[in-house]
């Protein structure tokens, strides 16, 4: 079993009479990669401003491989790399002198820091830029820079805060290789999104938290077993069904959900094994089925289980 490596302690912090943070508390181990998730304005971006010791917790307690994070100069912040949500690079410098500027920071010179600035730019995929300004690059390309740069001094923990805000599908799937690509190397990543979709790809493990509290902190597979409905069955038929249809397939066994959008229904289902039935009985009304297909419930659906809101509210 893996080794903790950092230990989130019922950690608060208030803006005035507002408490974004609410005694949060959760742990990453060595390796993992956990999905800090929640709606906009849920305390995530609070928290891992904590952890990372640039904002003070009014109580509670932070440790980074058993030494405390705190404000100020210490040893285990040097253990954390930090990817923000705002850009953080010198536009009209060139990729590599970004690097080595921000290497210099941490201590890196000479032959080890070009060595590092090198290895960093091929991770992302921009090491065929390097001389270029980052003022050149596409939105993604600068989002893989700044990850470059939080990866120079080789962090036991990488915390990514909302990494592919406003860029295109082509640039986030290029994030994502990346991340992949440092999970494959061990490194433990916080990664914390307001897209479900990310997280389901990234995270063997995932912390939900709204108005400042954990909701839950628990693995993929344990999440979804907080909901009744562990599979769903979609289906597109020719005709918008009739409301006798509906309640017809309410009633059938290992159905939970029904929700219906024009001709296509989505239908929860207790476990897959009930999908077969649930089709045959479609096809003994004598329906024509344009498409169908099973699903696993979503993180989403989980998600809106959990708290009654959007995760994009």
């Amino acid at each position: 079993m893996a080794a903790e490596l950092l230990s989130v302690e019922q950690i608060s912090r208030s803006y005035g009479t507002r408490k974004a943070v609410d005694g949060v508390s959760f742990r990453v181990k060595q390796g993992q990669t956990v999905g800090l998730i929640g709606p906009n304005g849920a305390g995530k971006s609070t928290t891992v401003g904590m952890i990372c010791g640039l904002l003070r917790a009014d109580s509670g307690r932070i440790v980074l491989d058993g030494e405390t994070v705190g404000q100020g100069a210490s040893a285990a912040k040097r253990k954390i790399g930090f990817v923000p949500q705002d850009l953080a690079l010198y536009e009209e410098l060139p990729a590599i002198e970004n690097l080595k500027l921000f290497g210099a920071l941490y201590g890196l010179k000479g032959a080890a820091l070009r060595q590092r600035c090198e290895q960093v730019l091929a991770l992302v995929n921009l090491a065929d830029r390097a001389a270029d300004k980052p003022a050149t690059f596409s939105g993604g390309m600068k989002r893989r820079l700044n990850i470059a740069a939080a990866l120079l001094h080789e962090p036991q923990l990488l915390i990514l805060d909302e990494p592919t805000v406003g860029v295109d599908p082509q640039s986030r799937n290029a994030i994502f290789d990346t991340l992949e690509a440092l999970q494959a190397q061990g490194r433990a990543l916080i990664y914390t999104s307001h897209y479900m979709e990310e997280v389901e790809r990234l995270a063997d493990h995932i912390v939900i938290i709204d108005h400042g509290k954990v909701l839950a902190d628990e693995t993929p597979a344990a999440l979804h077993q907080r909901l009744p409905a562990q599979a769903a069955l979609e289906v597109e038929l020719a005709t918008e069904p009739s409301a006798a249809l509906l309640a017809g397939v309410r009633a059938l066994p290992g159905v939970t959900a029904v929700e219906r959008s024009g001709v296509a229904l989505n239908i929860g289902l207790a476990d897959s094994a009930h999908a077969a039935p649930v089709l045959a009985w479609l096809d003994a009304q004598g329906l024509a089925l344009r498409h169908f297909a099973t699903a696993r419930t979503s993180l989403e659906n989980i998600f809106l289980n959990l708290t009654g809101r959007s995760l994009r509210d």
